[in-house]
């Protein structure tokens, strides 16, 4: 079990491949992670040091993930941030040659675009994802904001979701994870995280909390993609990734931390 996982890298904290590859590797799967920036910490600090990956060395990256067979193993393939137009193009580049390659390959597609109301990418991101990434992916785990953006609707109920999802698959067939989620009829005090497969809404709500720590989609990205890899259905690989979220979110809480509190991955949610 192989999941080529291109994101984001950081030293201290966890998003990007710092908070999906050892998740992933916690859930006995193997991760073959492809950096598009070498960071500091997220940009939350009064300071950041470190750079986005010059294009060059992301498709040099690539290419020896290629020559090393990786394609042929994996069973999943995600992206998240790119960090750059150049580095967006390379990695579509490579997306379009490993499905090419490898036809069993699940392409789970991160948009990783903004947040809050807020696009926080270089200009040009948002266009290959909508117009490369997106076109080619199985699924994709959009936040409730980058999900009207992406479709250019405005999301207040379950219609609108539908709706929404509808419009980011075009002509095209793609599940759609939407995360972050609150609806018209989502209950007081919770939060959703709702598929849409084929029209068809599963939603599976947790509490609320009092925190917002950086990568939780990131997170729950790689979770999901874990689990996809060891063979579950696309809604049970939601529940228990949603589960293990909220789980560290609470041990996040718990101890009063900005980071969240990964080590040891509750895999099975607060049962443990």
């Amino acid at each position: 079990m192989l999941v080529i996982s291109i994101q984001s890298q950081v030293v201290h904290g966890h998003v990007g491949n710092s908070a999906a590859a050892y998740a992933m590797q916690a859930e006995g799967v193997n991760v073959a992670a492809v950096p598009t920036t070498l960071l500091s910490n997220h940009p939350r600090y009064p300071s950041l040091r470190g750079r986005v990956l010059e294009s060059d060395l992301v498709a040099d990256l690539l290419r020896g993930v290629e020559e090393r067979g990786l394609v042929d193993e994996a069973a999943v393939l995600v992206t998240g941030y790119l960090g750059s137009p150049g580095n967006a193009a390379v990695i579509a580049d490579f997306v379009e040659r490993a499905l090419t390659r490898n036809a069993k390959l699940v392409y789970l597609c991160d948009p990783v675009i903004g947040d809050d109301g807020r696009v926080y990418v270089a200009d040009g991101i948002l266009d290959a994802v909508r117009h490369r990434l997106l076109p080619v992916a199985n699924l994709t785990t959009p936040n409730q904001f980058e999900l009207e953006l992406l479709s250019g609707l405005t999301i207040a109920d379950a219609q609108g979701l539908r709706a929404a999802c509808s419009a980011l698959a075009g002509v095209g067939r793609i599940d759609v994870v939407a995360t972050g989620c609150t609806l018209a009829d989502t209950a007081a005090g919770q939060v959703e995280t709702i598929l849409c497969s084929d029209g068809r809404l599963s939603r599976f709500a947790t509490p609320r909390l009092p925190i917002r720590p950086y990568g939780t989609g990131d997170l729950l990205t790689g979770l999901i993609a874990a689990h996809l890899a060891k063979g579950e259905a696309i809604e049970s690989a939601i529940r228990l990734a949603v589960d293990t979220i909220f789980a560290v979110l609470v041990r996040t809480q718990d101890a009063g931390s900005a980071e969240m509190r990964l080590v040891p991955l509750p895999t099975r949610g607060l049962d443990v």
